[in-house]
């Protein structure tokens, strides 16, 4: 899991002009580039992309829930073809213009819109927790995937992103699941050499966890919560966090104690 690929300049490709950009509000429900009170989560969904895309080489590959499209168009860096689907008309048309090398339609994920066994790669990157049929959807995946392709799964940690809940802090959350759960959940659905990793901060977020009483992640929830300002010194470390400030564990460390879950499953 230590595929990487360079960073692809978000204007390299011609992007149209903003005009014919739909611009898309900061909700909650997805991750949007470029705003640096974003800048955390951004980078934390980001390195997963940046992490696997060497795996999708070359490959025919479906992102179920694409979102804003910036980790789309990353794989379509490296693959011989990227088809995204996402259910948010803005969000549909904001890839389509945006990212002119990926294949966007609108469709519930829960009905994926491509034939049988037809994609090498199925990537949904932090999508499962928000969808109402989890297995409905796997299920989808094992369908549309040629035999041995490979299903690419993050989702957050729920023993660590909502603790001590039955259900998820996160509004858009309709169920979050912890390793054991995702694995049986890939697994019922015919999946096999599940292997389930974790992300975690490192060195560098440490630190800012330290000066910020703990957790920069709980600084900026408790502050957007109350409506408040960023001090000076937390707007600054959340805009200055990178990709490389994640580190991927494969083993080494309590699974249970990761801030995310990253799941590769083999169809049947």
């Amino acid at each position: 899991m230590s595929a990487t690929v360079p960073d692809v300049p978000r204007h390299s490709l011609g992007d149209p002009t903003p005009a014919a950009d739909p611009v898309l509000t900061l909700t909650g429900e997805r991750t949007i580039p470029d705003l640096d009170v974003e800048n955390y989560w951004f980078r934390r969904h980001q390195v997963v992309y940046r992490r696997l895309a060497g795996l999708c080489a070359g490959r025919d590959v479906l992102e179920a829930g694409c979102g804003e499209g910036y980790g789309a168009d990353l794989i379509a860096g490296v693959a011989r073809r990227v088809v995204a689907v996402d259910y948010d008309e803005a969000a549909v048309a904001h890839v389509r213009a945006r990212y002119p090398r990926v294949e966007v339609m609108r469709a519930n994920l829960a009905e994926l819109p491509l034939p049988d066994g037809s994609v090498d790669i199925v990537v949904n990157f932090q999508v499962i927790e928000h969808l109402w049929d989890q297995a409905q959807f796997v299920a989808e995946c094992a369908r549309v995937l040629r035999r041995g392709g490979l299903l690419m799964v993050s989702t957050p940690n729920r023993i660590t992103f909502s603790p001590g809940r039955d259900t998820p802090i996160n509004p858009f959350h309709t169920r979050e699941l912890n390793a054991g759960e995702l694995t049986e959940l890939l697994i019922g659905a015919g999946f096999r050499d599940v292997s389930v990793s974790g992300l975690f901060h490192g060195p560098r977020l440490r630190e800012m966890d330290a000066r910020h009483g703990g957790s920069i992640i709980d600084a900026q929830i408790e502050l957007a919560m109350a409506g408040a300002a960023w001090p000076p010194e937390l707007a600054a470390d959340v805009a200055a966090v990178t990709t490389d400030d994640f580190d991927i564990v494969e083993d080494g460390r309590d699974i249970d104690d990761s801030l995310d879950l990253i799941a590769i499953a083999v169809a049947p």
